[in-house]
């Protein structure tokens, strides 16, 4: 599918439709930014009424050219820009981009307008970029089918970043953020309203491309949720990182993502959630998408996250320490015989990590290579991150501070250098050239370098993972589930469940509680009360025979008062079960990335401090620790205040299995809650108590 879109985005012959000799017009920057890029290939302007335009041959109208195009630019008002698709397809132009503004983003007679567009198009096996978009450009190939003014004031060098985004503004802007930071750029896309290519399908065709190594990306919401996983997951596998700005956080935002793109925006915390799982980066500023898409750009992921911090001044130092610690690296100190040969050559260094050879350094830049080489050879660290303020800025320092670091060596194989300093550009792209990233802010480097290391971390992950067997169709019941028959269901999916009975109407609920065994809980069994406790369905500590029997009659009277027209099974009678890290699980269906998991703990946690994660079903064990160990609360399930640790291995299987149920039966169950969850300590497992089953209406059950 993907292969598709290589017309759009690598093309061989381009035909602009409203192409303008005025540059400064919409029809005639794409042009004029073709001409200065030095495209190789055919370009054919296409306006009646002119003969020439910006020098080239013009055509009357697309029938008219002495080819079929690759892409089409139709730079035309709203209302003919269905006649220019018309006309496109017909002429067999593999893919046009719309420029136009005024579809289905202005309202319902837009979007029939955009409904007829696509349907013409597909008729003739083209595709569409846009409507209400930026269009697209390909700065090694010269390609630039955009109007976009962030190119007035020169074109883009080729690089290894790729930005996609659905907001032209945004990716436009990213575009000259990218420029200025020095960032090359192999592919550039936004894709408007999205009524054909979409972000997706764009993300995936990027990571494909040997040239591209990190893509920056923006998206309000997604519509195809497999297509964006697939991308997702591909480009962590092959070692690429995502780096994607996610707006819609807010319930206002989320409500302008919808209007703005006609896209429905799913649950922020999901979207997320998937993130994380599949390995990408989600930035929460646009100089934090930079930021970060510049270390990646380098293409040296740390193989740990070991840091040592050269200064020579200490407070600089401890600052970017704590930053460092916050990021999740390791300022792990020097060895031992290595700080006392430091603090032989400099007596009055802090030899420990930060590394502070004090202002001798500056005196003798000797001292700055001797230090600097002994982190790199004898500190055993996956990065090495120096403190340099204004030195290299300074007629009088720059060149010797530069051959003084330089001198130091690389390091180790796969040592990741690192500066921060305040220096002209020129002076930043020399220690680039050399391997160095450059950074003027201690906290925005040491928030890329953490990131660069989970990076490493999620591309190690995705090529240790083994294949994850679908899990097996199950016959589900027709009609809504009582707990008893959701747990019946779950258990033919692996989920284990303590041992009950389930009594009907007039039987001797005493003698199935000394069955069990006391204490036991009651609970009322019905497909038409969901909520049980809602109804007085529930009483727990039965602790005698006719605490049993007296009991169920209490909860069949309150059930036959408060829900009368409710089909009664019986009354459930389940052991009294104690101890464990009570957890709340569950699945439900995203609206736009579809079934997925929920963890979390119980009480308190889940009530007022929202501590729940997701994961996208379905998932592996290992996937299912990384989720387990992202709560907050994940310290009691360790064993907390002399506590003993749970069983957090049953837990990942039991999570694993569920998300494998859930993207098994996606079709016909809507949700699912298991709550509580009781993890019990190492060996014992894990004991659901409860169990809730919500089906899709309107789908079949069947296997």
């Amino acid at each position: 599918m993907t292969d598709s879109i290589s017309a759009l985005l690598s093309p061989r012959s381009i035909a602009i439709v409203g192409a303008s000799d005025n540059v400064a017009r919409i029809g005639g920057r794409p042009l004029r930014y073709l001409r200065e890029g030095g495209f190789k290939g055919a370009v054919y302007p296409v306006n009646p009424g002119r003969e020439t335009v910006q020098g080239l041959k013009a055509y009357g109208a697309i029938t008219d050219l002495p080819q079929a195009p690759d892409v089409a630019i139709l730079a035309v008002p709203a209302g003919a820009t269905l006649q220019a698709v018309e006309d496109c397809a017909a002429r067999g132009v593999k893919a046009a981009i719309v420029f136009t503004a005024g579809f289905a983003e202005a309202g319902q007679e837009g979007a029939e307008v955009q409904a007829r567009m696509v349907a013409a198009a597909r008729a003739g096996g083209m595709r569409l970029l846009g409507p209400n978009c930026l269009g697209a450009f390909n700065p090694a190939e010269g390609y630039y089918g955009t109007f976009t003014i962030a190119l007035d004031t020169g074109l883009m060098p080729a690089g290894p970043v790729a930005i996609v985004s659905q907001s032209g503004a945004y990716g436009a802007h990213l575009a000259h953020l990218a420029r200025q930071r020095g960032l090359g750029l192999s592919h550039w896309v936004t894709t408007g309203n999205e009524c054909d290519i979409d972000v997706s399908e764009t993300l995936r065709w990027v990571v494909d491309r040997p040239e591209t190594r990190v893509v920056m990306a923006y998206a309000e919401g997604v519509k195809d949720r497999d297509l964006f996983i697939d991308a997702l997951e591909r480009a962590r596998q092959m070692g690429k990182a995502v780096v994607f700005m996610k707006t819609g956080r807010s319930s206002v935002g989320a409500e302008a993502a919808a209007s703005h793109t006609a896209s429905l925006a799913g649950s922020d915390a999901v979207f997320d959630a998937v993130l994380r799982q599949y390995g990408a980066h989600r930035a929460a500023t646009t100089a934090e998408q930079i930021d970060i898409a510049y270390a990646c750009a380098g293409g040296i992921y740390p193989a740990g996250n070991k840091i040592g911090i050269f200064t020579t001044s200490g407070g600089f130092g401890i600052q970017l320490a704590d930053d460092a610690e916050a990021a999740g690296l390791d300022v792990a100190p020097m060895p031992e015989d290595a700080q006392a040969d430091l603090k032989a050559a400099i007596p009055f260094a802090a030899p420990r990590n930060p590394v502070d050879a004090t202002g001798q350094a500056g005196n003798d830049l000797s001292l700055m290579t001797k230090c600097a080489a002994m982190m790199l050879d004898r500190g055993g660290y996956d990065i090495w991150a120096g403190i340099l303020g204004t030195g290299p800025g300074t007629k009088t320092f720059a060149e010797g501070v530069r051959n003084a670091l330089f001198a130091a060596g690389t390091g180790k194989p796969g040592t990741l250098r690192a500066v921060t300093m305040s220096a002209p550009v020129e002076e930043v792209r020399r220690y680039e050239e050399a391997g160095f990233l450059v950074y003027e802010d201690g906290s925005a480097l040491a928030h890329a370098l953490g990131a660069l290391v989970k990076f490493r971390q999620g591309f190690d992950a995705a090529q240790a993972a083994e294949p994850l067997a679908p899990a097996p169709r199950i016959a589900l019941p027709a009609g809504p589930l009582s707990e008893a028959a959701a747990k019946t269901v779950l258990a033919q999916a692996g989920l284990k469940f303590p041992a009950e009975a389930l009594v009907p109407p007039g039987g001797d609920v005493g003698a199935a509680a000394a069955g069990i065994g006391f204490p036991v809980v009651l609970k009322i069994s019905s497909p038409d009360i969901a909520h049980k406790t809602e109804v007085g369905g529930v009483i727990v500590n039965v602790k005698t025979a006719d605490e049993a029997r007296t009991a169920a009659a209490t909860i069949l009277q309150r059930a036959a008062d408060k829900a009368p027209g409710a089909r009664i099974e019986g009354i459930a009678v389940a052991p009294m079960v104690q101890g464990g890290v009570e957890c709340i699980v569950g699945t439900a269906l995203d609206p736009v990335l579809g079934p997925v998991v929920m963890f979390g703990l119980g009480g308190i946690f889940v009530e007022v401090l929202k501590d729940v994660t997701f994961r996208a079903a379905p998932f592996g064990v290992a996937e299912a620790h990384r989720m387990i160990r992202e709560i907050k609360g994940y310290a009691l399930l360790q064993g907390a205040r002399g506590a003993e640790p749970a069983d957090v291995d049953a837990l990942a299987q039991f999570l694993s299995d569920l998300s494998r149920f859930a993207a098994a039966h996606a079709d016909a169950v809507d949700s699912i809650d298991l709550n509580p969850v009781r993890v019990m300590p190492v060996g014992q497992g894990v004991v659901p108590l409860d169990a809730l089953i919500v089906l899709r209406e309107g789908n079949g059950h069947d296997a």
